[in-house]
């Protein structure tokens, strides 16, 4: 369970924030015990976006600095499922997180929005490529253009969020479905994340050929050989994640 923990500024998007949560995904990633991760926000907000008092002193180099895009880069790259569990304010950039985390749970409290073209910007990490993938692009359009918020029930029903549950329940039931994929196998599930993301990245005959490949390469792992052992024998299979 990591936390973003600027509730002062609504869990803007500072470098210094991306860059801890980058090396705590790191330690995720190394860990052996670490399966799945959740990713929330303390406060009244997942993340209200990038930090704009650093935007004003450093202008184009706030966006453009090598090291945050980087960082970026690494969390777009996590091999380990991400579970997102917006509580709050997810704009700007903290709706770009959560777009790159692989099922998001909102709380009934949630809003999203892409705010920037208020501030005579537009999203630019991921945003405009990622939220016409997910909602369509007309509905992007409308969020992109008026940077209007949308509530919870409907970004759950544009398809921008899975489920949507009491503000109290959020938590639990983001721990729930993270608890459901650590028993699976920590192996494979990698596999099924890269073949889901290349569903947005690639044309369906090129996706197809991809994934076909990750099943080859998923049948050489001990946890595949496991897994249909246990079906045939009709018990629980003991994953190992090799």
């Amino acid at each position: 369970m990591l936390t973003l923990n600027r509730p002062s500024k609504l869990n803007a998007l500072c470098k210094e924030l991306l860059e801890e949560l980058l090396v705590a995904l790191i330690k995720a990633k190394k860990s052996k015990t670490v399966s799945c991760v959740i990713v929330t926000g303390n406060g009244r907000a997942f993340a209200a976006g990038a930090d704009i008092s650093d935007m004003l002193d450093r202008g184009v180099g706030s966006y453009a600095d090598a090291d945050r895009l980087k960082t970026w880069d690494g969390i777009q790259k996590f091999e380990k499922p991400i579970i997102a569990a917006v509580n709050g304010y997810a704009l700007g950039g903290g709706l770009e997180l959560a777009m790159l985390c692989d099922i998001v749970i909102a709380s009934e409290k949630a809003q999203f929005g892409t705010p920037e073209i208020k501030i005579g910007s537009f999203p630019g990490d991921g945003g405009t490529q990622r939220l016409p993938r997910l909602v369509g692009k007309s509905f992007a359009m409308q969020m992109i253009l008026t940077g209007e918020m949308v509530s919870a029930d409907l970004a759950e029903r544009k398809g921008l969020v899975s489920e949507v549950v009491p503000d109290g329940e959020l938590i639990p039931r983001a721990t729930a479905i993270a608890k459901n994929i650590a028993e699976k196998s920590v192996a494979i599930t990698p596999f099924a994340k890269r073949a889901v993301n290349a569903a947005y990245e690639l044309p369906l005959n090129e996706g197809l050929a991809f994934e076909h490949e990750l099943t080859v390469e998923a049948f050489a792992t001990e946890d595949r050989v496991e897994g249909l052992r246990a079906f045939s024998e009709k018990r629980q299979p003991l994953f190992k994640g090799r």
